[in-house]
């Protein structure tokens, strides 16, 4: 039976179990019966009614463990239920009903500024609506004389009186004497209707007046940007954000799951209260791996191989309990299965120059157990993995190191942000700076009857099993290889304590059993939900706010400090729709899933939708982890700096008492570049879509574990949500200022300037590269450094026509012709399109070996993920000792470069 539950906002979600009660992945959101604005005016009654009561959904299912994945639920084999303790979700509700605020009540004057808008209107607190009317005239006429009293109908005797009345009116009217006054009074009336019919044919045949009709006939008015700016800071709700990530982090929801289907269905009912235009669900068909809890095992083994003389925890001590739908399995996202046996050695931060260290020191890694720790001169856990492989090992296990995120940095969790003891970093291992999305489907979207690759074939996998796990379990493992091998290089020493000496192992180390069966679906079903307003002027051209909702346990900082601020986004902007307002260009809110898998959501979107969005998607801004620090961070193509500091110029941090950009500027920070990580790289590397990712950021928290849950966010990471409040101002001026600037606020000189910049550091260090392997001036940059200077040359000119259309709107009195708006929309495309242009689209064109890459300027480093790389193919080729290959790649990027300047051009 489908659940009865009727969806709300403001915004409280369903509980796990409300959400999943009496199979909820039949339900599907209502549409809604009432106005958008009455119903965020609702009396408290009228919220209250919104909510199911405790007693409701007795049929739901109770979570006592881990569940393989799967939608299908059995009625007789139901492992959840209803009747838990709804106490901590009742006191959210009774939160989010306190919140319900009355909006500012803002009134002000109009002012013209151009052809599309005619006139501007300040904030109203009421939902615009009008209907013309025609005036109703009254005659008063006569009444007919009644009959007299006491003579019939037939007689038709009328009363001499009321005659005598009449008559005595008739003679009394009289028309008006015409005169010389009247004469002229009634020319000047008709000379002056004359020119207003004149005036108002000079403005339609002009088109002066296409964007109010455009405006009306798409149910947008144009309202003045510096009170939607004052606006949308003054409603940024932090409460409202810390009641969702309360709720979206208080159960586990890995992709694919039925807590996955849950978040879903709770973002697209908030979707949809929100007032969006648009509100669908997308599903795709993936290739998913999940632990099974006892196909996992890390043991010392005997002297012959055979018993376990010691079993490591694997888990944390349990964080969510039976309410929570109970913590995940500690595991590896896309881990390959096995069950290995092998010599353990120790292998520092797992980089490829640490295997090649091993190696020198006369190690053989053939068939033995890697044990390396997490981020250091590797942060790619994947890499770490495929290095091993590379390298020989038959098996690597990669530990949370207190050095790095633990006690050795402060107080642990709970009660501080580091990892504790038991924490465990869970985390994909396909090599998403290889293959991205789905990995059996590479540049193509995962549909169901699609063809795939074979899983033995897919070049995103690694091809030996790992686990991670908690200092707590690698401390023994470390004790245990005392006196192997050899002692490592103090920069290999790590900070887990009582392990006294730090050695290498060798062949001759203890036997190490590596366990990992795990359950596999190659079509599992996930869920991307999006979101739509409908631009008033360019509709197809489109910003895009992203971000996603799986989680490797609760995820209350990753993702849902970046899931509470877009659901704040689509509320304040779908609430601006019901006023009458609509953005120049569309504005969609997507909520990806299985990013934690090789960023799939997203870049199955965009392989599916790829030609549009080169065409027409002019900005993609990312929120992922946004909130576990003070210090404001972004990384993003060059165009989008502009919108970017104008925003941080606006948003004051209460704690420094300044704006965000005067701390940046202190602290020396730049917009850097874009590398792998998130959901932004289908849209930068795969369809050109100018991007950003933004955060606040800080030191390391305990990431991906079961103690990145909402008690952690609310007491150590943003007690009062504050930049949480701060993100969703810079996010909302961003997103204003992208849709509904008239000329798009693209910073191309920007861009010119840092490509010039970018290739005279290519340079350089292919010049050291040259040098390291005995060769000399084979690489020939000219082409390139020329093509950079054309590119910021043509910048700097085709820029100035902005100024230009300023001064011509302004000489006009504030209007806009219909050719010179035609030329501003050209002009925005030119630089929406400039990125695209970025691309290496031809037969077999992009990254070599890694092809689903096309931009020339952007991509993942190969062998550093998550770093930024600039130039990447032409990297890959020298790091390769490829010669020709970079020269002829450093020719065809300046080629596409070139072509990209050509369409600078007014």
């Amino acid at each position: 039976m489908p659940s009865e539950k009727v969806p709300f906002y403001d915004p409280v979600p369903p509980t796990y179990d409300e959400a999943l009660a009496g199979s909820s992945r039949n339900w599907m959101p209502p549409p809604p019966t009432r106005d958008p604005i009455d119903e965020r005016n609702a009396t408290e009654t009228e919220s209250q009614s919104l909510l199911p009561r405790s007693g409701e959904n007795s049929q739901g299912r109770r979570p006592n463990g881990y569940r393989p994945p799967t939608v299908e639920s059995d009625e007789e084999d139901d492992l959840w239920n209803s009747d838990s303790d709804a106490d901590e979700t009742n006191q959210v509700r009774r939160e989010m009903e306190e919140l319900e605020i009355e909006e500012p009540n803002r009134t002000g004057g109009s002012s013209l500024w151009g052809k599309r808008i005619g006139f501007k209107l300040s904030l109203p607190a009421w939902k615009w609506s009008w209907r013309f009317r025609m005036p109703r005239f009254r005659i008063q006429l006569p009444q007919r004389a009644s009959l007299s009293a006491g003579s019939s109908p037939d007689d038709e005797a009328i009363d001499t009186d009321e005659i005598d009345n009449v008559r005595s009116w008739m003679q009394d009217f009289a028309f008006p004497k015409v005169n010389s006054m009247m004469v002229l009074v009634t020319f000047a009336r008709l000379l002056a209707l004359a020119i207003v019919i004149g005036f108002m044919y000079f403005l339609f045949a002009s088109g002066m007046l296409t964007g109010i009709t455009n405006g009306v006939n798409n149910g947008g008015l144009r309202f003045d940007p510096e009170d939607l700016r004052v606006h949308l800071q003054r409603t940024v709700d932090p409460r409202r954000m810390r009641a969702a990530v309360k709720i979206f982090s208080s159960y586990a929801h890995i992709a694919g799951t039925e807590g996955d289907y849950a978040t879903a269905l709770d973002v697209e009912a908030m979707f949809n209260k929100a007032g969006l235009d648009v509100v669908q669900k997308d599903d795709y068909y993936v290739y998913l791996n999940y632990p099974r809890e006892d196909g996992r095992a890390v043991q010392i083994m005997d002297d012959k191989g055979e018993n376990a003389i010691w079993t490591a925890a694997l888990d944390e001590i349990e964080r969510g309990g039976e309410t929570a739908g109970k913590q995940t399995p500690a595991f590896h996202g896309h881990s390959k299965s096995g069950d290995v046996k092998g010599p353990l050695i120790y292998a520092n931060y797992g980089s490829r120059e640490d295997y090649q260290k091993i190696k020198d020191m006369g190690i053989d890694p053939k068939g033995a157990i890697a044990l390396v720790r997490y981020y250091g001169t590797q942060t790619d856990r994947a890499l770490k993995v495929k290095g091993a492989e590379l390298a020989g090992f038959a098996g690597c296990i990669i530990y949370s190191d207190p050095a790095d995120d633990g006690f050795l940095k402060g107080d642990v969790a709970p009660g501080g942000r580091y990892m504790p003891e038991d924490g465990v970093q869970r985390g994909a291992v396909s090599l998403m700076s290889w293959v991205v999305g789905d990995v059996l489907t590479p540049g193509w979207e995962s549909k169901k009857e699609v063809p795939r690759v074979k899983v033995n074939e897919a070049k995103g996998l690694v091809q030996i099993p790992s686990l991670p796990l908690a200092w707590r379990d690698a401390q023994i493992l470390l004790q245990h290889l005392q006196g192997f091998g050899q002692k490592v290089p103090d920069a290999w020493k790590g900070g887990v304590p009582e392990v006294g000496e730090w050695w290498t192992g060798n062949s001759s180390s203890p036997i190490v059993r590596l366990k990992n069966e795990q359950d596999e679906n190659e079509k599992q079903p996930i869920w991307n939900v999006y979101g739509k307003i409908v631009g008033m002027e360019q509709s197809a051209k489109s910003i895009i706010l992203g971000n996603h909702r799986d989680a490797w346990s609760f995820g209350a900082t990753d993702p849902h400090t970046g899931t509470a601020i877009m659901i704040e986004m689509a509320r304040i902007f779908g609430d601006l729709v019901g006023r009458g307002w609509r953005p120049l260009r569309s504005i969609e809110f997507m909520s990806w899933d299985a990013e934690e898998y090789n960023l799939i959501g997203s870049t199955e979107f965009v392989e599916k939708n790829v030609d549009s969005l080169r065409e027409n998607a002019f900005a993609y801004i990312n929120l992922d982890t946004v909130v576990s620090g003070p210090e404001f961070r972004a990384s993003g193509s060059p165009p989008l700096q502009k919108s970017l500091f104008r925003a941080m110029n606006r948003v004051t941090d209460p704690n420094f008492n300044t704006t965000l950009k005067d701390l940046w500027d202190r602290r020396g920070a730049k917009l850097e570049g874009l590398g792998a990580g998130s959901d932004y790289v289908a849209f930068q590397d795969i369809a050109g879509t100018s991007s950003i990712d933004l955060e606040f950021g800080g030191e390391p928290f305990p990431y991906h574990s079961s103690y990145d849950n909402f008690e952690l966010m609310e007491q150590v990471l943003d007690p009062d949500f504050t930049y949480h409040g701060l993100m969703a101002q810079v996010v909302g001026l961003l997103l204003l200022d992208l849709a509904d600037r008239p000329i798009l606020p693209f910073d191309m000189v920007n861009y010119g300037r840092n490509l010039q910049s970018w290739i005279g550091d290519l340079e350089s260090w292919a010049k050291k590269e040259e040098e390291k392997k005995s060769k000399k001036d084979i690489l020939k940059f000219d082409d390139l450094k020329d093509a950079a200077a054309t590119v910021s040359a043509k910048a700097e000119q085709f820029s100035k026509w902005e100024a230009e259309w300023d001064r011509m709107v302004h000489r006009s009195g504030g209007w806009e012709t219909q050719e010179l708006g035609g030329k501003r929309i050209a002009y925005n495309n030119k630089m929406g399109y400039f990125e695209s242009m970025l691309l290496d689209l031809e037969f077999g064109g992009g990254i070599p070996n890694r092809t689903q890459f096309k931009h020339v300027v952007y991509g993942p480093q190969l062998w550093s993920g998550y770093d930024e790389a600039f130039f990447p193919a032409i990297r890959d080729l020298v790091d390769a000792e490829l010669w020709d290959g970079a020269n002829s790649y450093i020719n065809k990027t300046a080629t596409l470069m070139m072509e990209a300047a050509s369409i600078l051009e007014i």
